[in-house]
């Protein structure tokens, strides 16, 4: 049945119904059945293949709650880790910053809309965060060993502060794009008030 419907039977057809009208006008002669079946074949070869369906990849906004999901993981992960006071300030910030971009409501409605910045989110909380706090607990065993070496605090804390950024970053883009929304608007309304 997928074949009886595909472009290739259906333009063999169109070209099979064309050497059938040939055959009528007296132009194929006594070989009208090679006519028709070489011109279904012709049209069969040259109609362009089938074209599979493209691959249904979930929504932003179901990206954004399987995000929520691992937010809310990453959180019972940090609640357990015992941190400096630099660093865990630095991380609250972060978390807070995370927990408002990632509520659900109108920012996330603007950040559905915008694939890196979801992609910035997603690599935020499922790697970029993890990372630097695992590696701050295994480089600060390894310091306790080796004494004398660069504290690993420091790097904890640049690495959140770097995260920091990059995250205010991204909500400076969002509150931007909704500033030209409004302005927009704005702009739309004068001229049609003219």
């Amino acid at each position: 049945m997928t074949y009886v419907e595909s472009r290739k039977n259906l333009a063999g057809s169109a070209l099979g119904i064309a050497g059938l009208g040939l055959t009528f006008a007296g132009v194929a002669g006594p070989y009208w059945p090679v006519v028709v079946v070489g011109l279904y074949g012709a049209g069969a070869l040259i109609a362009p293949p089938e074209r599979p369906p493209p691959p249904d990849f979930p929504d932003p906004s179901a990206q954004l709650d399987e995000l929520r999901t691992d937010f809310g993981t990453l959180r019972a992960y940090l609640a357990d880790i015992e941190l400096p006071p630099a660093a865990s300030g630095r991380l609250t910030e972060l978390t807070e910053l995370l927990t408002a971009l990632l509520d659900p409501g109108w920012v996330a409605e603007v950040l559905a809309q915008d694939p890196e910045g979801v992609h910035t989110l997603s690599r935020a909380v499922r790697q970029d965060v993890p990372e630097a706090v695992d590696t701050f607990v295994r480089t600060r065993w390894w310091t306790r060993l080796t004494p004398g070496t660069d504290p690993p605090e420091r790097h904890l804390e640049r690495q959140l502060g770097l995260l920091q950024e990059e995250l205010s970053g991204l909500a400076s883009a969002l509150r931007d794009t909704e500033a030209r929304r409004q302005e927009s608007h704005t702009r739309y309304l004068e001229g049609r008030s003219g």
